[in-house]
C-alpha cells in the first residue's frame, strides 16, 4: 500500500513577525510594532548605560573624591562623619549629620557636571534647536 501525503498549508499574518506573535493576535502584534519603531530597545540600553555611569561616579565620588575632603575638614570617614551634636537623649547623643548631605550634594554636583559634559560632548545639545 502506498501512503498517501497530506499537504498543509501555512499562511503568514500580514504582520506576524513569529509564533508567538501569532498566538496573541492584534494585542502583541501592536507591541511588538510598537518597541520596533519608538526605539524602546535604545531607550533600555540607555538606561543600562546611564544607570553603570552612575554607579562608577558615584564610586568615585565616595572612594576617591571624598576621603581626602573629609579628612581635610577634621573627619576620619570623610564627609559622612562630620556631625553636629545638639543634645542628648537618654544618654544618647542626638546629632545633624550634614556630612551626609554634603556628600550627597557634592555628588549631584559632580554627576551633573558629567551628564553636562557627556551631553555636550556627544552634540546632544543641538537636537532641540529648530532649523532655519
Amino acid at each position: 500500500m502506498a501512503e498517501k501525503k497530506k499537504t498543509v498549508t501555512v499562511e503568514k499574518q500580514p504582520n506576524a513577525t513569529s509564533g508567538l506573535v501569532t498566538m496573541g493576535g492584534k494585542h502583541v502584534n501592536g507591541f511588538v510594532d510598537f518597541i520596533r519603531t519608538q526605539g524602546v530597545i535604545g531607550l533600555a540600553v540607555g538606561l543600562l548605560l546611564g544607570t553603570a555611569a552612575g554607579l562608577l561616579v558615584r564610586s568615585l565620588i565616595d572612594n576617591v573624591i571624598m576621603p581626602p575632603v573629609g579628612l581635610w575638614l577634621g573627619s576620619s570617614e570623610g564627609l559622612d562623619g562630620l556631625a553636629w551634636t545638639i543634645g542628648s537623649t537618654d544618654g544618647v547623643p542626638v546629632s545633624i549629620n550634614y556630612g551626609v548631605f554634603l556628600n550627597d550634594l557634592i555628588s549631584f554636583a559632580v554627576i551633573a557636571l558629567v551628564v553636562y559634559i557627556v551631553f555636550h560632548a556627544l552634540g546632544l545639545n543641538k537636537l532641540d534647536k529648530k532649523k532655519e
